[in-house]
């Protein structure tokens, strides 16, 4: 596929915002001077719902925003100030989610007939949850009808490759600058297991690291990280019940120097699951993550290095 040049970025506005066409896809902000071989990822935190997907969708706004991530970026925001740089999608999840391979396409619901190269036998496919969702994470359909293969295209082209785009240059930026990189892709999870997950009903500790089984981090990167959190009191589970998506998995390559962990925030932490709105918890989870994050760059690069 031909190349999609990098959008310009604008400042991030209100939670559930439509917007249009030319909107951006993304947002990069940088530290005066990046110092950390870190970069800071929240695909799933965008909140501007185009106008024509509103309009498509049999779901009321409150409905679509419960696939987001909310807030997570915010959560991170320390990264820039501490010297790393953030990256964080405007688009919802709901729309075109960036954790995916960029065809992972479910054939029911289209009009017309996917091209060869469309991933539509995927967990994730099977699941309703593709590159272009069918449902959102409580499993209802999102749609009215059937899309046309050309508009999943146009947001692919339009979204997810501009995002991404701008995300590799960051981790080869670093790399480059560092002799590794440490990509933290930031998530948040709720609180408890909901009938699409593999516990549902389950109560859920407070994060949740997922490295894909010890494959796309250093086992140094990981640790520090959940000693960290820990000795802020929180609860933190390994791989279950989330490993790591698309972006630890394509990412991450150790044998490289470029480092991938995925961490899943629980959302009773600091929002209200409920009303999408923010809680009293926020500032003090913020307070918080700049206290992991600078665990985290305080590691020697050579340690991660191997």
């Amino acid at each position: 596929m031909d190349a999609v040049p990098l959008m310009d970025a604008v400042p991030l506005m209100g939670a559930e915002t439509p917007f249009d066409a030319e909107a951006a896809s993304h947002e990069v902000v940088v530290p005066k001077r990046q110092t950390l071989p870190l970069v800071f990822a929240s695909p799933h935190s965008g909140s501007h719902y185009p106008r024509e997907f509103l309009a498509a969708s049999r779901l009321d706004p409150l409905s679509l925003r419960r696939s987001e991530d909310s807030f997570v970026d915010e959560i991170f925001e320390a990264a820039p100030r501490l010297g790393a740089p953030l990256i964080r999608a405007l688009f919802p999840r709901a729309f075109v989610d960036a954790n995916r391979e960029p065809f992972e396409l479910d054939p029911t619901m289209f009009e017309d007939e996917l091209p060869a190269y469309a991933n539509t036998r995927s967990p994730r496919v099977a699941a309703g949850l593709g590159t272009i969702a069918r449902v959102v994470a409580n499993g209802a359909d999102i749609y009215r009808g059937k899309l046309a293969f050309a508009e999943a295209l146009g947001r692919i082209r339009r979204y997810y490759w501009p995002y991404h785009k701008a995300l590799g240059e960051l981790v080869e930026r670093t790399k480059a600058g560092f002799g590794c990189c440490v990509l933290v892709d930031c998530h948040s999870m709720p609180s408890v297991g909901g009938p699409m997950d593999r516990d549902a009903g389950h109560e859920r500790v407070d994060f949740v690291l997922g490295d894909c089984h010890g494959t796309s981090c250093a086992p140094v990167v990981v640790d520090s990280v959940a000693r960290a959190l820990q000795g802020l009191g929180y609860h933190v589970a390994r791989n279950a019940p989330y490993s790591g998506g698309f972006v630890t998995r394509h990412y991450g390559r150790p044998e490289d120097n470029v480092h991938s962990l995925q961490i899943e925030v629980n959302r009773c932490l600091y929002m209200d699951e409920s009303e999408i709105r923010r809680g009293a918890g926020l500032p003090g989870l913020a307070r918080d993550m700049g206290t992991v994050i600078a665990a985290l760059g305080g590691l020697d690069p050579a340690e991660i290095r191997i």
